[in-house]
C-alpha cells in the first residue's frame, strides 16, 4: 500500500496494487480448515484479478499512445494528442482495477462476501485503509494523467463519477440497513462511504479533496474501531448476529458505549473527523449541485442508524427480539468460529483499549484543527496537475497552488447533527417496531430482497456485473465527448 501510494510510474503502481492484492487474499482466507474463508478469498481473487487484466490492457494501450510509463510524462505525451476511443478504453480499463478495489457499485460484489468470513484484523486493514486506497488511485491517475488536453475532459469524469458515486452511497446505504450479519452490516456502510468519496473526487476541486482526505482519514479509523468491537462479539459470543444476540451483550457495557460512539461518528457527528469530512464534501457538492448534501446526510444517516439500532439490540436488548425474515438464514452470522478459542478467559483489556483509542483519534481529526489544515495543504498540491509535472520532471521546489479551507462552518454543524438526528430516530424505531407481515409483499420489499439476491455469492454473476459496469462506465464518458 505505501509502495502504490509512493510511486510516480504507472506500471509499478499497477505491480504495487497487486502485491497488495495477493497479501489480501491469503489473509481473507487465512483460516484454511473452514470453507467460508477460503471461498470468499477465491471470489475476492477471481475477480479482482480479472479486473487486473483489464488495468493491464489499459496500461498497455496508454504505453503504445505514448510510448511512457512515467506518471508526469504521460500527462504531457497525452497532450499531443486528440481525445478519442483508446483514450477513453485506456482510462476506463485502468480505472476497473480501481474501481473494483474501492468496491465502487457495480464492482462491489466481492466486499461483503470477503469481509463476512476475513479475520476481524484483516477486515479492519480491508476496511479501514486499503479500500479508500482504490479511491485514491482513481483520483491520482486521473489529475496526474488524463485531467490536461488529450485526456478525459472534466465535465465527462465529473458527471459520470458522480453519479457512480450516488448509486454506490445510496444502494450501499440500503444493503447496510438490510443486514443482520454485523461484518456484512459493516461492509456494505463502507461500500456507502466509499460513494461520498466518489462523489468529492468527482468534483475535481481542491475543497472536494480535502473534504475526502479528511473524510477518509476519520472513515478508516471508525471502521477499524468497529470492526475490532465485532471481534469482541465474535470472541465472547461466537456470532455476530443482530438477531441472535439480542440482549446478549448487557455485561460488556464499555463495548456497546463505543460501538454507540462508533455508530454517531459514522453518521457524521460533531466532533468527529468523519463529521467534518463530511461537512467538507457537503460544502464542496452543494456549490455544484444544491441537492447534493442531501445524499451526504442520507447515506451517512442510514448507515449509522444501521450500527446504532445492532448496538441497541445486542448492549441494551432493546425492543422485541425480531422475527427472521425470507432468505436470511445464509447471512445471519450464527454458527461463526470464535477467533480465540478461550471465551471463558477475562476480556484482554487491549480488545478494547484498541478501539477506544481509534474512535479518539478520530475526533481528534475534526478536533484538532492542525490536522485539517495539513491535509487541505496535501490537497492542495494533489490537484495541481502542473505543479506536480514541474516537481518531477524540471523544478523540485515548485510552489504549490492555493490551500482550501478545511474549516468547521455552522452549515457543517447543523447538517452534522441532522444526519446523527436522523440516525438515532431510525435506531430507535427500527427495534421498537416491528415490520407488518404484510409488508413483506409490498413491491418495494420485493425489489429489495431482488437486490439481496443480486449479492448470491456466484462469481459468474459477479463477473458478470462487473464486465457490465465496465461497459457501461466506458460508455457514459464516451457519449459525453
Amino acid at each position: 500500500m505505501a509502495g502504490f501510494a509512493l510511486t510516480g510510474d504507472l506500471f509499478n503502481a499497477f505491480v504495487f496494487f497487486e502485491l497488495m492484492g495477493a497479501a489480501a487474499y491469503a489473509l481473507t482466507g487465512y483460516h484454511i480448515e473452514d470453507p467460508r474463508p477460503l471461498h470468499g478469498a477465491l471470489t475476492f481473487g477471481i475477480v479482482t484479478s480479472f479486473a487486473a487484466y483489464c488495468s493491464l490492457l489499459g496500461i498497455g494501450l496508454l504505453y503504445a499512445r505514448t510510448g511512457e510509463l512515467n506518471l508526469a510524462r504521460l500527462g504531457g505525451q497525452l497532450a499531443a494528442h486528440h481525445t478519442d476511443v483508446l483514450t477513453v478504453a485506456a482510462f476506463v480499463l485502468i480505472a476497473t482495477a480501481l474501481l473494483v478495489k474501492a468496491a465502487a457499485v457495480p464492482f462491489h460484489f466481492w466486499l461483503p462476501d470477503a469481509h463476512a468470513v476475513a479475520p476481524t484484523p484483516v477486515c479492519m486493514l480491508m476496511s479501514g485503509a486499503m479500500v479508500e486506497l482504490g479511491v485514491y488511485g482513481i483520483a491520482r491517475v486521473y489529475w496526474t494523467v488524463f485531467s490536461g488536453p488529450g485526456g478525459i475532459p472534466h465535465q465527462a469524469f465529473r458527471t459520470t463519477f458522480t453519479a457512480l458515486g450516488l448509486l454506490t452511497a445510496l444502494l450501499g446505504a440500503l444493503m447496510c440497513w438490510q443486514q443482520r450479519h454485523l461484518k456484512r452490516l459493516l461492509a456494505f456502510s463502507t461500500v456507502s462511504h466509499v460513494g461520498l468519496f466518489l462523489v468529492s473526487v468527482a468534483l475535481l476541486t481542491s475543497d472536494g479533496v480535502v473534504g475526502t482526505a479528511v473524510y477518509v482519514a476519520a472513515h478508516g479509523l471508525v471502521k477499524a474501531a468497529l470492526f475490532a468491537l465485532s471481534g469482541v462479539l465474535l470472541d465472547r459470543f461466537g456470532s455476530v448476529d443482530e438477531h441472535g444476540l439480542h440482549g446478549r451483550g448487557r455485561e460488556l457495557r464499555t463495548v456497546g458505549v463505543l460501538f454507540l460512539a462508533g455508530a454517531l461518528a459514522l453518521a457524521g457527528l460533531p466532533p468527529f473527523g468523519t463529521g467534518l469530512g463530511k461537512a467538507l464534501g457537503e460544502d464542496a457538492a452543494g456549490h455544484w449541485q444544491p441537492w447534493l448534501p442531501a445524499v451526504f446526510v442520507a447515506a451517512s444517516a442510514v448507515t449509522g442508524a444501521a450500527v446504532l439500532r445492532a448496538a441497541l439490540r445486542i448492549f441494551w436488548g432493546a425492543g422485541p427480539v425480531p422475527r427472521n425474515r425470507p432468505g436470511e438464514e445464509e447471512t445471519t452470522g450464527e454458527g461463526e468460529e470464535p477467533e480465540i478459542r478461550s471465551p471463558r478467559r477475562t476480556l484482554p483489556p487491549t480488545m478494547t483499549v484498541v478501539p477506544a483509542a481509534l474512535l479518539a483519534l478520530a475526533a481528534l481529526v475534526g478536533a484538532l484543527p492542525d490536522v485539517a489544515a495539513a491535509l487541505a495543504r496535501g490537497a492542495a498540491v494533489f490537484t495541481d496537475p502542473a505543479g506536480y509535472t514541474a516537481a518531477v520532471l524540471t523544478q523540485p521546489d515548485a510552489p504549490p497552488g492555493p490551500v482550501p479551507a478545511a474549516d468547521w462552518t455552522a452549515t457543517g454543524v447543523l447538517l452534522g447533527l441532522l444526519s446523527a438526528g436522523i440516525a438515532v430516530a431510525l435506531a430507535g424505531t427500527a427495534v421498537h417496531r416491528e415490520i407488518p407481515a404484510r409488508r413483506s409483499r409490498h413491491p418495494a420489499a420485493r425489489a429489495v430482497r431482488a437486490l439481496r439476491r443480486q449479492h448470491s455469492g456466484h462469481l459468474g454473476d459477479y463477473l458478470a456485473w462487473l464486465a457490465l459496469g465496465v461497459a457501461v462506465v466506458c460508455v457514459a464518458i464516451a457519449v459525453q465527448i
